[in-house]
């Protein structure tokens, strides 16, 4: 059988992997553009992803999305990695390409830049600075993100010092360090406001930093979406910001894998989101 009369499987892999959105969100992509190719969950421990990742090609696999615990990992089996997986230290997506390479790239900063523009049209992020709570994957790729549309400072702060100071290192000069007790201070004329930590998730702390130097002007999104509108986004609504809630993201940081795997870019819009929500 040749490429061209193949199925073409792309799947999500992790462990665990039962709580995956990404199922939902490619099946109805290929369901919505009549396309003949599946997407499968797919529970991997970390001892077998190496083995795992030299046969799923062989099995008419054209590419995985990747969550915990491999993010990392991959990146040392990749053969290609991208600029911005390589800055970012994980990667979401890998593409099996034809001559038998792996390529490795991570879209969740395309995801949250896209979900401002889409939801937030007036987002003017090179106007000032970025305010961004949390220290984890998600605020390495938030970061290096904001630098590359042009943000001119990023405050950071964690309730741990020391992995806020990894980032200032590894990013430089733009981003400046907030202590914890002073979170809700780096918010004073920020543009841009981002929760990128587990605080406000359902079963994790309240999100209790304070909101008083919140301009109404800026615009603010939750990178939780388990409750969708949090109570960080509910209080700065109160304030008059534009808020952004998280679920966005996940949809379009699935896009350029989707269109990579099954060559068709999919469209992120009411109907995706109602899908997702149910």
């Amino acid at each position: 059988m040749t490429d061209e009369n193949r199925i073409p499987l792309a799947g999500v892999i992790g462990s665990p992997i039962s709580h995956s959105k990404s199922p939902r969100l490619h099946g109805h992509w290929l369901n919505r553009y009549g396309i003949n190719g599946f997407y499968i969950p797919m529970d991997i421990a970390q001892s077998q992803l190496g083995e795992i990742l030299k046969v799923l090609p062989k099995m008419g696999f054209v590419g995985v999305n990747v969550t915990i615990p491999h993010k990392e990992t991959v990146l040392e089996l990749a053969d290609l990695v991208t600029d911005r997986a390589a800055l970012i230290g994980a990667a979401n997506t890998l593409i099996f390409r034809r001559d038998g390479k792996l390529h490795a790239d991570n879209t969740d900063g395309y995801g949250f830049v896209e979900n401002l523009r889409q939801n937030a049209p007036s987002w003017k992020p090179k106007a000032g600075p970025a305010a961004v709570i949390g220290s984890g994957g998600a605020a390495r790729a938030i970061v290096a993100s904001l630098l590359e549309i042009g943000v001119p400072e990023i405050r950071i702060s964690n309730r741990t010092r020391n992995r806020v100071d990894a980032l200032r290192t590894e990013f430089g000069a733009k981003v400046s360090v907030y202590e914890w007790v002073q979170a809700g201070n780096m918010m004073e004329n920020a543009v841009t406001v981002v929760n990128t930590s587990s605080l406000g998730m359902v079963g994790k702390p309240d999100f209790r930093v304070p909101l008083d130097g919140l301009s109404p002007k800026a615009v603010v999104n939750d990178l939780v979406y388990t409750p969708l509108q949090t109570t960080f986004l509910q209080h700065a609504a109160e304030i008059g910001c534009t808020t952004v809630d998280g679920l966005g993201m996940l949809l379009h940081q699935g896009a350029p894998g989707f269109e990579r795997w099954f060559g068709k870019r999919p469209e992120v819009d009411d109907d995706l989101r109602q899908v997702m929500l149910r």
